[in-house]
């Protein structure tokens, strides 16, 4: 299929781009495609208007600041991939990458994007539910922070009000005590993911605190498994995976149980990593 017939603006600055979302009800924005486009050659989106904001400078920065890791919204996959920044301050993040799609795909497709469709099967918006990130949007009324925990509200709806643009996402830097565990299972590598897990702790001695799992393919949104978190912290693996009190939804990958099933599988996998060593 082709999409359906739409206009197309190229957006110099940020404030160009909030007043045309504020013009055009139905405008979207395109910054590295990957998946609004598949999404209008099947007519799943057809907007009124394109907003491509790939021209927008200073969107495209990967900095640490004040113990703060801050990735700009038109970062692309592979750039992060490469940033020592990402390696030694969000590990997380950076054991994430190479999970996304293809090279090709990530040679296109940005972090900013991934957050603001918010795929419940992607990886990226699990990474920041885990790290307790928050994402920065610009508006009518200028920009603003919103809490990941606040941000993911349903199936592809975040917290992004109709005139705003994703700018920034921003992690915790890693410290020495920092643990960091990603694990997710696929038909095939590239694929999306059947069940994914993104966690993150802190070293406590030979166990862990502070410990936040954050499962993506379960449900709706990146889900947080906060009494598997309690058990796990208390070194009770079996435990943690008993603890997992969520009911996915059969799909086209995998029945509820077999997702369950597998989310005890990869807590199990990604229990080990986080006691590893930095």
């Amino acid at each position: 299929m082709k999409p359906a017939p739409f206009a197309y603006k190229k957006a110099r600055v940020l404030e160009e781009a909030v007043a045309l979302l504020g013009e055009h009800e139905e405008a979207r924005l395109l910054a590295g495609g990957q998946s609004l486009i598949a999404t209008l050659n099947m007519r799943l989106s057809q907007p009124s208007l394109l907003i491509d904001i790939n021209g927008i400078s200073g969107l495209d920065g990967i900095t640490l600041k004040s113990g703060t890791v801050e990735i700009d919204a038109l970062v692309r996959h592979a750039q992060a991939e490469r940033s020592d920044v990402v390696a030694k301050n969000a590990p997380l993040i950076a054991r994430a990458l190479p999970h996304i799609g293809h090279p090709a795909i990530r040679n296109r497709g940005t972090l900013g994007g991934s957050i603001a469709f918010a795929d419940p099967a992607a990886e990226l918006p699990a990474c920041l539910l885990a790290l307790d990130g928050e994402v920065e949007a610009m508006g009518p009324k200028g920009k603003r922070a919103i809490k990941a925990e606040d941000f993911f509200k349903g199936l592809f709806e975040t917290a992004l009000g109709p005139q705003e643009v994703l700018t920034a996402i921003r992690v915790p830097a890693a410290g020495k005590d920092t643990r960091a565990g990603f694990a997710e299972l696929a038909r095939r590598h590239g694929d999306y993911a059947i069940v994914g897990l993104a966690a993150c702790a802190r070293a406590d001695g030979k166990g862990l605190k502070d410990v936040r799992l954050a499962y993506f393919g379960v449900g709706a949104t990146p889900l947080r498994a906060k009494k598997a978190e309690t058990a796990l912290a208390n070194g009770n693996i079996d435990g943690a995976v008993a603890a997992l009190d969520f009911a996915p939804q059969d799909d086209v990958q995998a029945t509820g149980a077999v997702k369950k099933h597998l989310a005890g599988v990869l807590l199990r996998r990604v229990a080990g990593q986080l006691m590893e060593p930095a």
